[in-house]
């Protein structure tokens, strides 16, 4: 009897582990594809940082660009969230013109709102909209607008099994600031598909892209991101990094390729 006991003490400290470890994996995939949907009512603290070269005229210039971009959904009732969506550049630059020298501070913040419901619609979408501000929060002329904007943003995506499709846009006119300083009219689309695995890592394909009607520029980069949701202490966190390439660029923007690095908080409900 005692070695039938200890023989079911043994298989059950084997059998145990991956039990746990399955519910850990099942856990930190459904976090990564809560990350994969901009308007999921999960708070998380992204510090994106973002490198560039080969900026301006005469391809001399570089760029790193770390955007803290907090996302905080609130509940308004049993139906609808808002969610609040911040992005706080901080830049340090050189060279993006001939005699530009460098400059490290503050960019503009851009603050988005999205009233989304709390439910996918009957075809399985989930949406969100609502106002995009522009906030002239630069700290050095070469690294701000001096402009106060505002306009329309949407977010349309589906999630079927492990993927995600989506495009987020937005489109922002200045109506304040500096008279000196050129209008903003800016269109931004960020189109993005993903595919997240039983063990929470994400693959990404997407492009952020810009077209600016008062120059008639548009900026077109292409990028593919990796992701994986761990924990670190006791802290959530998702670590992931990748390459863009500049497919459209006018005269002043960044050529080539460029980088991208990511530490995400999580806090889960």
């Amino acid at each position: 009897m005692k070695r039938i006991k200890a023989i079911a003490i043994l298989a059950a400290a084997i059998a145990w582990p991956p039990l746990v470890l399955a519910d850990e994996y099942e856990g930190a995939a459904n976090l990564a594809q809560q990350l994969a949907n901009p308007v999921a009512a999960l708070i998380s603290v992204p510090f994106q940082l973002n490198y560039n070269s080969d900026i301006g005229p005469a391809d001399d210039g570089r760029q790193w660009v770390l955007n803290i971009q907090p996302v905080i959904p609130f509940s308004l009732n049993e139906d609808w969230n808002l969610i609040s969506r911040t992005i706080l550049p901080i830049v340090g630059q050189e060279d993006i013109f001939p005699g530009a020298g460098s400059q490290t501070g503050l960019g503009d913040t851009v603050q988005s709102l999205f009233f989304s419901p709390v439910a996918p619609t009957s075809g399985g979408w989930i949406w969100g909209a609502g106002p995009v501000f522009l906030l002239p929060t630069g700290t050095n002329q070469l690294l701000t607008t001096d402009k106060w904007g505002v306009g329309p943003t949407a977010v349309a995506l589906r999630q079927q099994g492990p993927w995600t499709t989506g495009l987020l846009g937005n489109h922002i006119w200045s109506f304040a600031g500096d008279s000196d300083r050129r209008d903003v009219s800016t269109t931004f689309l960020q189109p993005f598909l993903s595919y997240t695995t039983p063990t929470a890592w994400t693959y990404t394909l997407q492009s952020e892209s810009t077209y600016d009607w008062e120059g008639s520029d548009w900026q077109v980069p292409i990028r593919g991101v990796v992701s994986k949701v761990n924990r670190i202490g006791g802290q959530l966190v998702s670590l992931g990094g990748g390459v863009n390439y500049w497919l459209e660029s006018p005269d002043s923007g960044p050529e080539g390729w460029g980088f991208r690095l990511t530490l995400t908080l999580l806090y889960p409900r």
